[in-house]
């Protein structure tokens, strides 16, 4: 036997389903959260692109965030759920790398678009009067490219390194998807240099990117606590709350996956982790930004009220 696989020699995904017990259970949660998912953020494209009053820079970047939401779920979930139907559980050498480009490149396109995001609420609340210059049209479309151009030049970068390390015998991949740090723990060669290089992509793309969410919703906080409303206050408060919530589980399961030393995982823990940023934050991200907002829910009632007409 050949110590090392051939690029055709493709992979094996143990995925979520291993345990029997729980593996209809598990199947079913993720179908529902899957289509959940995927409704919401089509809706939210939908509203965002037929309603006047949503043509603002706001809903401008958030109609690109359910765009992103949308589409990284359908590169891992999909076949995740074909494969727990089917019996079967791998994966063509191709299908791995094609996975493995496609998520780094549009996960780091949320990275960053996350954190440009956080900047136009900071310009909105803390500079009301320059809002319509510093969110220009103009702007949205810098903040666009830029999200597109950070991820597929990691994309570009991590994925042609990462496939082309010899692979050990075994081609079991101990995780639901092709994700990098699970990749490599079958390479048999020295990794160093590579993890130290995905470690610099990682601290450019999350912790950069995490720090000015930070300081914009501090920055926000600060504002809105010298408020004379009171209610104002509270509402403000309770949206910030939720949406540096969601945030942080966003960046801190990518960051544990990514940026944590090699020693200290577990690859239940990082399934666990990985689930976080893959399957629920596109679920969660339509509910926590848009989708309970008022204008949103009267752009729904509109759009309603046209199909029933």
């Amino acid at each position: 036997m050949d110590r090392y696989n051939t690029s055709s020699s493709g992979f094996t995904l143990r995925g979520l389903f291993d345990r029997k017990d729980v593996a209809g259970f598990l199947f079913v949660i993720i179908s529902l959260i899957f289509f959940i998912a995927l409704v919401e953020n089509r809706v939210m494209i939908f509203l965002i692109r037929t309603d006047s009053r949503l043509h603002t820079p706001m809903y401008f970047l958030l109609g690109h965030l359910s765009f992103i939401d949308m589409t990284y779920i359908s590169t891992i979930v999909p076949k995740m759920l074909l494969d727990y139907l089917q019996g079967q559980k791998t994966i063509s050498f191709v299908g791995c790398t094609a996975q493995h480009f496609l998520y780094l490149t549009l996960v780091g396109a949320e990275f960053f678009l996350l954190g440009l995001m956080a900047y136009d609420r900071y310009a909105a609340i803390c500079n009301p009067l320059r809002y319509p210059v510093l969110l220009s049209r103009r702007v949205c479309w810098v903040i666009i490219a830029g999200s597109w151009f950070g991820g597929s030049l990691d994309g570009f970068l991590l994925t042609p390194i990462t496939m082309s390390f010899p692979f050990c015998a075994s081609r079991e991949i101990n995780h639901f998807f092709c994700e990098a740090p699970a990749v490599l723990r079958l390479a048999c060669a020295d990794t160093a240099l590579y993890e130290m290089v995905m470690y610099v992509c990682c601290v450019v793309m999350l912790l950069i990117p995490f720090s000015v969410v930070i300081a914009s919703y501090a920055q926000i906080l600060t504002t809105v606590h010298r408020m004379s409303s009171a209610e104002g206050r509270q509402k403000a408060f309770a949206t910030c709350s939720s949406h540096m919530t969601v945030v942080t589980l966003f960046y801190g399961a990518a960051m544990y996956t990514y940026m944590l030393p090699h020693s200290y995982y577990k690859p239940n823990q990082d399934k666990v982790f990985s689930m976080f940023y893959t399957i629920l934050t596109p679920m969660l991200n339509p509910l926590t930004y848009s989708l309970r907002n008022k204008d949103v829910t009267g752009a729904l009632k509109r759009a309603l009220g046209r199909l029933t007409a």
